[in-house]
């Protein structure tokens, strides 16, 4: 450790610095960017069945091939309630108040924050 530090620079230290609170300040600059969700959407097959508030709290029954799927929306957070499918991955996901819960045995998504972006968007042209 005492070689590394004759090693380095100041200029050195002074970047590494600066690296950090760049870092740091990042986390706190995304998170006030991240615009808070208000919206939930739940897919059933691909097609969009509902387009709740957050604001409200509710629970929605929703059928599958294994059954209904119970989605609640509580304190502006989200969970699949009770399912049954085989594994239970999404009952397991627990609250979410920002992201996806996905189903796959009984073909339901669940999508907090404005539903699904327009299909002409994609990760490339933004």
């Amino acid at each position: 450790m005492k070689r590394i530090l004759k090693i380095t620079t100041t200029a050195d230290r002074l970047l590494f610095l600066f690296l950090i609170i760049a870092s740091v300040s990042g986390i706190f600059i995304s998170r006030d960017a991240l615009s808070q969700a208000s919206e939930v959407s739940v897919e059933i097959n691909g097609k969009q069945a509902y387009a709740l508030s957050l604001d409200t709290d509710r629970t929605v029954a929703l059928p599958g091939p294994y059954g209904n799927t119970v989605v609640e929306i509580r304190k502006r957070r989200v969970r699949v309630k009770e399912a049954h499918c085989p594994n239970l991955i999404c009952v397991k996901q627990g609250w979410i108040s920002r992201g996806v819960i996905v189903c796959l045995p009984n073909r339901i998504v669940v999508t907090v924050g404005g539903g699904r972006p327009p299909k002409n968007i994609d990760a490339i042209t933004g």
